[in-house]
């Protein structure tokens, strides 16, 4: 949080999972340089930070205008510190405020942002507005088409008819208008408004477009009948995220055991993101034909069966928000998998070194596989001979060249030799099998380097 270089405090605000509330604040009260600060205000709030008392009122009252328009997005922000907001000087900041201080405002207030001078903070009051009041087709017209400089969904300025489409309460007129409308874009966002008539919802149901008609396929408030008469293309390949109304559904037993059941891939998907779920719809689920249903349920829920995990480990080795499913959920089956020491298929031949009753012979026996997956777990199997470790130095695959070079039994000679080599040198350098003297002259020699990093120039001996 101290590293004088600014890439790296961001990375760590963008990356580590674990900042406290007044680290938060330590980090961006901290930073001089405005635009810095933006920045760094604006993951918080993306990250759904939160900050102590006292740090919201110095951040709500930033010299810098887009921090201010930033803190206006922080979830913890104190309703009084928001509402002052709306009354800011900068019309960006009234705008992200009024977004969210809109409910909690009195009719006065409201008032003068519906009439406020700057076009933005009077879309967004406008908006706000009519959720609770029906816009005609005149305001639609007038205020919601063309460039307003509201800020979209997507967080870009342009679609405010999009927004008033998605989420404002319409009169009647304006959503026949829609529905018939030639784009279908425009009617693909109807489609999600949720307060849309019956009449209409049907009728996008059958519209001729097949993303519009997904939208309405989606939607909360249809029956699974409904649903599943819905004429739907959908590519598993291609990336959906969680349903938000089945997400909010994830502690209700009785919701996730009726979709569960659904015809549509999507919600089935969406109730397998749930963290715990009843027996019954984990055994379907674990079954199910659409095998990323099986992958959620592998990556988020904790009752996942370890057959199915097995199953899934075949094809699937870990994402970037999920690295160590499924072989990392606690139902991963750790016993009886010596039995795969023969199988053809080398990612279940590697298993077998996670059984506790394998043995170093099978170590030193995977470490000649003809696979490079099945060599690569016996090089970061801490059984693995020292002979073997340095054979693998040699193997023609980087990555385990790499694992190898940090196997503790690597001789204090070959380490050395390995901090001589521009691919190895790295990962030799954190081998806890480097000898401590060693350690200390690559201090020395770093500090007496010009190319040193500030990092190591400005720390003492003992912390280095």
């Amino acid at each position: 949080m101290g590293h004088p270089e600014p890439r790296l405090r961001h990375l760590l605000a963008e990356a580590q999972p674990n900042i406290t509330a007044g680290q938060w604040a330590r980090l961006i009260l901290g930073e001089q340089d405005d635009r810095k600060r933006s920045i760094l205000t604006w993951i918080a709030a993306d990250r759904r930070a939160e900050f102590p008392a006292d740090a919201y009122e110095r951040l709500a009252a930033d010299p810098s205008a887009p921090v201010r328009e930033e803190v206006a997005r922080l979830v913890g922000l104190p309703v009084p510190l928001l509402v002052a907001l709306t009354a800011d000087d900068d019309a960006a900041v009234r705008a992200a405020a009024c977004r969210r201080a809109w409910h909690h405002l009195d009719a006065p207030a409201r008032s003068g942002l519906l009439g406020d001078p700057d076009r933005r903070v009077r879309g967004e009051a406008l908006l706000r507005h009519h959720q609770d009041h029906p816009m005609p087709r005149s305001v639609f017209d007038a205020e919601c088409t063309g460039d307003t400089g509201i800020v979209g969904d997507t967080g870009y300025t342009g679609d405010a008819e999009g927004r008033a489409t998605r989420t404002c309460l319409l009169s009647r007129d304006l959503a026949e208008h829609l529905a018939h409308h030639g784009d279908p874009a425009r009617r693909r966002a109807l489609a999600g408004n949720p307060r849309l008539d019956p009449d209409l919802v049907d009728l996008l149901s059958r519209d001729t477009d097949g993303t519009v008609r997904f939208a309405v396929s989606t939607r909360p408030d249809i029956t699974e009948e409904q649903r599943a008469g819905i004429a739907v293309d959908f590519d598993p390949r291609r990336h959906h995220t969680p349903l938000d109304w089945i997400v909010a559904l994830h502690d209700d037993p009785a919701a996730m055991r009726r979709l569960s059941t659904s015809s549509h891939p999507l919600v089935r998907r969406s109730v397998a993101r749930a963290r715990r779920l009843p027996p019954d719809v984990v055994e379907r689920l674990a079954d199910d034909q659409d095998r990323v249903v099986q992958l959620f349920l592998a990556e988020s829920c904790d009752d996942a069966p370890a057959d199915m995990l097995l199953r899934v480990w075949r094809w699937w080795s870990g994402s970037l928000s999920h690295p160590d499913r499924p072989h990392g959920h606690p139902n991963f089956p750790r016993h009886d998998l010596v039995r795969h020491a023969d199988d053809p298929d080398p990612r279940m031949r590697r298993l077998a070194l996670d059984d506790p009753e394998s043995t170093p012979e099978l170590v030193e026996r995977f470490s000649r596989d003809g696979h490079e997956e099945v060599r690569h777990r016996a090089a970061v199997d801490p059984r693995l001979s020292a002979a073997s470790a340095i054979r693998l130095l040699d193997d023609p695959h980087e990555h385990i060249r790499r694992a190898v070079a940090a196997h503790p039994r690597l001789p204090a000679r070959v380490l050395v030799r390995l901090l001589r080599d521009s691919e190895a040198a790295e990962t030799a350098a954190g081998n806890p099998a480097l000898p401590v003297p060693v350690i200390e002259r690559m201090i020395r020699r770093l500090r007496e380097s010009d190319q040193a990093t500030p990092l190591l120039r400005d720390r003492n001996a003992p912390s280095a």
